[in-house]
């Protein structure tokens, strides 16, 4: 598919047919110059981009998906929201979409060249509970990693929670790091539990995370550097599971984490 293609199969919600796939990339780094055109394409009508989303950074999912290794797609202003605890998200043009409950983090400065852990620490802003809405024109959510990549990273939505100042629950990336390892959470729909997961299961901690994907983003051409002022989604602590119109789910982290409710429309 050209990425004019896969970007009206994106805007009405429309899953691929076996004759689309069969035209995508079938390798990594052609997946991601592919994922780039349709990026440019949104670029330029208007939309703009306001960060990233890591996927597949949960190892404890990747046999559910046949996906072994980390892959990244862009955020969107038109897709992004915030809340103080209570929000809402349309699912309106989204396909087969799933929820993530993640911990997002805010950039207050592009992180330094060959970026340690302690350096990417020290660019943070915040952090915050996230759910993101993810969601594949693959059929039945059956794919291949390089289809991810195309597929936007998977990402469709994502609604970031309470905002915390990295240097009020953290000193050091050690201390953050270990925090972050150590949390839980909780995801319910109407009230009734559905899954656990801890932080530690996010390649080590949601911050060892993010400095995995800074690495890669900064080896695969073209793509843009994070910015001050970007937010990063890094990655489920749970499987993703299908949601609908009409629905309550909340996403309980432990603290000093916030917590997040949502209504899906």
């Amino acid at each position: 598919m050209t990425p004019q293609q896969l970007l009206q199969h994106h805007d009405n919600g429309l899953l691929w047919s076996p004759a689309d796939r069969v035209a995508l990339p079938e390798d990594l780094p052609s997946a991601y110059r592919q994922a780039l055109a349709v990026r440019q394409l949104r670029l330029q009508r208007g939309e703009r981009p306001c960060g990233y989303k890591i996927g597949f950074t949960n190892r404890t999912i990747w046999p559910l998906y046949n996906v072994f290794a980390p892959i990244w797609g862009t955020v969107w202003e038109g897709g992004l929201s915030f809340c103080e605890g209570e929000g809402e998200m349309d699912l309106a043009a989204t396909c087969q979409p799933r929820i993530e409950p993640e911990i997002v983090f805010g950039l207050r400065a592009s992180p330094a060249r060959d970026a340690s852990p302690e350096d990417l620490f020290d660019a943070l802003d915040w952090l915050a509970p996230g759910v993101e809405v993810v969601q594949s024109h693959c059929p039945d959510w059956r794919f291949a990693a390089s289809e991810t990549v195309t597929d936007g990273g998977l990402h469709a939505r994502l609604l970031v929670g309470p905002r915390i100042a990295v240097r009020e629950i953290a000193s050091s990336a050690a201390e953050l790091n270990t925090l972050l390892a150590s949390a839980q959470v909780t995801l319910l729909k109407n009230g009734t539990a559905v899954a656990q997961g801890q932080g530690v299961h996010v390649l080590g901690s949601p911050l060892l995370a993010l400095h995995h994907f800074l690495r890669e983003l900064r080896q695969c051409p073209d793509a843009t550097d994070l910015q001050p002022g970007d937010v990063v989604t890094t990655g489920t602590w749970t499987d993703a599971f299908p949601i609908a119109p009409g629905e309550r789910w909340s996403a309980q982290f432990s603290s000093p984490l916030h917590s997040l409710s949502m209504t899906f429309g």
